[in-house]
């Protein structure tokens, strides 16, 4: 099986995720450090469309810079399009580890949520 995972090591759950995917037998993994490489807002909205979630749900709120990023835009009150503007700039604000199986995808916190994919 093939999982993606947009990743950002400095993440202590992402790099649990990531740990969980390669200890798994059978699973080809290709990481993509999202904030060197960002997802297109496309594939953004089609990630969050199979996964059953929007943008405001993927939205990270949380931590310094992302926290006074979502102060400063008004994203707590921004609709999706804003939000998915405001991600594409600043793909700090996109909430991470998102992991994508031919079984779905899930945003993956706590990291254990990505054994339902498997």
């Amino acid at each position: 099986m093939k999982a993606t995972i947009w990743h950002n090591p400095a993440c202590g759950t992402s790099r649990k995720t990531l740990a969980i995917l390669q200890e798994t037998p059978g699973i080809d993994v290709t990481v993509v450090e999202y904030l060197k490489t960002p997802p297109t807002r496309e594939q953004l909205m089609a990630l969050y469309a199979r996964a059953g979630m929007t943008p405001r749900q993927g939205l990270r709120t949380k931590n310094s810079p992302a926290a006074d990023l979502c102060a400063e835009l008004n994203l707590l009150d921004a609709g999706d399009d804003a939000i998915l503007d405001a991600m594409m700039a600043h793909p700090v604000l996109i909430e991470r580890p998102i992991v994508e199986t031919e079984k779905g995808v899930r945003l993956c916190r706590p990291q254990d949520v990505v054994r339902e994919i498997l």
